[in-house]
């Protein structure tokens, strides 16, 4: 259906998804970095019948949708989203450990299979299944997103990532004619390094993960140094997290990269790099994510000029202008101008 303006897109939209719409909702609590505008239209998906009723009305309108979940890598525009904003982190929040003792052929214990809602928290989960004496998913533990969004953006530390041990995921296609609920097999998520295929209109139901067991002393004691280590070396306060990704991964990082052009402590109005963890942007109270973007995009073609390193940044922009997007993770896939990352221009 097409729409003449964005205010009767706004009314299509709201028209099929009565009740669960709000307007005009501020997304900026929704976010570490807690800066930026409102979204059009905002609704909090509880159910899989949520999630259709936003694929009809994104059909409706023409509408694009954005999926939130616990904000932890997403800088929203001071102008707001003008689509649908779609939050998760109610969705079936489920998690299933899957702790058997089934032991294979040769005796060993075998794999379990862990099940969680894409809402849920990944140092919850990390600390769930450290309890359960299961290992492989300690290095979650300080990761400030969801379970979704990890997949999205195959999220890692420590040594490891979601791809080292995801199986499948449940997920909605918005785009998809009835919108129904499909299982996908990790290999054809197309994860790499710090992203994946997916689009804004995939929206993750839950995902299932292969872990071993283990000993449940030895995975909090893995926890614990985690978040120590974390504690010491990165900053608090408003951030999402690292903000580029490194060039060379285990070679080249960006923060290395960063300290070499000297640009701890620079700042744009309430925007700076941090002086504790170059690779992290702190915004103050009176920061607008204009500031953000404008340090991450100074420091972009600063490291550039410095160290001939075009640096990829993890954070997903959202009610940006296209040409203020290149280099970023936008509506799913990798926008990364001309440069190969992890090469020198």
């Amino acid at each position: 259906m097409s729409v003449e303006s964005p205010t009767s897109a706004v009314d299509a939209a709201v028209a099929v998804l009565g009740e669960l719409a709000r307007r005009d909702v501020p997304l900026a609590p929704l976010t570490t970095y807690r800066v930026g505008g409102h979204a059009a239209i905002f609704v909090e998906a509880l159910t899989v019948d949520d999630l259709m009723a936003v694929a009809a009305a994104r059909r409706a309108s023409g509408l694009p949708v954005l999926v939130v979940g616990r904000g932890s890598n997403l800088l929203v525009a001071d102008a707001g989203y003008h689509g649908i904003a779609v939050t998760t982190t109610g969705l079936i929040d489920e998690i299933d450990l899957g702790v058997h003792h089934h032991r294979d052929g040769d005796g060993a214990a075998a794999p379990v299979v862990v099940t969680a809602s894409s809402g849920v928290s990944l140092p919850v989960l990390a600390r769930r299944t450290a309890a359960a004496a299961l290992t492989g998913f300690e290095w979650a533990v300080g990761v400030p997103g969801s379970v979704g969004g990890g997949v999205r953006m195959n999220a890692g530390g420590h040594g490891s990532d979601m791809a080292a041990s995801l199986i499948d995921v449940d997920l909605v296609d918005l785009d998809h004619a009835d919108a129904r609920m499909t299982t996908v097999a990790a290999s054809d998520l197309g994860l790499h390094f710090r992203g994946s295929a997916l689009t804004d209109a995939q929206v993750i139901v839950r995902a299932r993960l292969r872990l071993h067991r283990g000993d449940r002393a030895r995975s909090e004691r893995e926890l614990a140094e985690i978040v120590r280590w974390r504690r010491e070396n990165q900053p608090g306060g408003q951030n999402c997290g690292s903000v580029f990704v490194n060039p060379v991964p285990g070679e080249v990082t960006a923060g290395a990269l960063i300290d070499r052009a000297g640009l701890r402590g620079l700042a744009v109005g309430g925007a700076r790099v941090s002086e504790k963890h170059a690779n992290f942007v702190q915004a103050e109270r009176d920061a607008s994510a204009a500031d953000v973007h404008a340090v991450i995009e100074q420091v972009r073609a600063r490291v550039a000029d410095a160290t001939g390193y075009l640096l990829r940044s993890e954070v997903r922009l959202v009610g940006f202008e296209p040409h203020e997007t290149v280099g970023y993770e936008v509506g799913g896939q990798e926008r990364a101008g001309n440069e190969i990352d992890g090469t020198p221009r």
